[in-house]
């Protein structure tokens, strides 16, 4: 069996931000030149996520909305954790959205069903941020 790692970097400009992450993952796969398999994604931050979902905009305004429904941004004093930091509603939306997706892998393609992406979710960015690629297989 072969394995395969690699972190991908990312500069996110906002507080929150949804990033699809499809393309960097496809190409780290065929990197490890591994055909059949599983491929691990998983955020390296506690107050970001992994997920897999569809590429719309429309319902990418959706998640926001409603994550921050659940778990709002302010008014921080609302939150124990918020003492030197301002971002407990990030942890709690980390939480909600998850930290890691596996992916089958199947004649070196990632095995998606037909709308599925992977994004990175950050809720409480401004600055560099990463995700652990981790494949194994054949």
């Amino acid at each position: 069996m072969k394995s395969y790692r690699k972190e991908l970097w990312f500069d996110v400009k906002r507080r929150r931000e949804l990033i699809n992450i499809t393309p960097q993952v496809e190409e780290c796969l065929t990197q490890s030149g591994i055909v059949e398999g599983l491929c691990l994604v998983n955020a390296m931050h506690i107050t970001a996520g992994v997920f897999i979902n569809d590429d719309e905009s429309g319902l990418h305004q959706d998640f926001e909305d409603w994550l921050e429904k659940l778990a709002p941004e302010k008014p921080y004093s609302q939150y124990r954790h918020n003492g030197y930091e301002d971002n407990a509603d990030a942890h709690l939306k980390r939480t909600i959205m998850g930290r890691e997706v596996v992916v089958a892998v199947t004649d070196g393609r990632l095995d998606f069903g037909t709308w599925e992406r992977i994004f990175y979710g950050e809720f409480d960015g401004k600055r560099r941020k990463r995700v652990l690629v981790k494949i194994i297989g054949e």
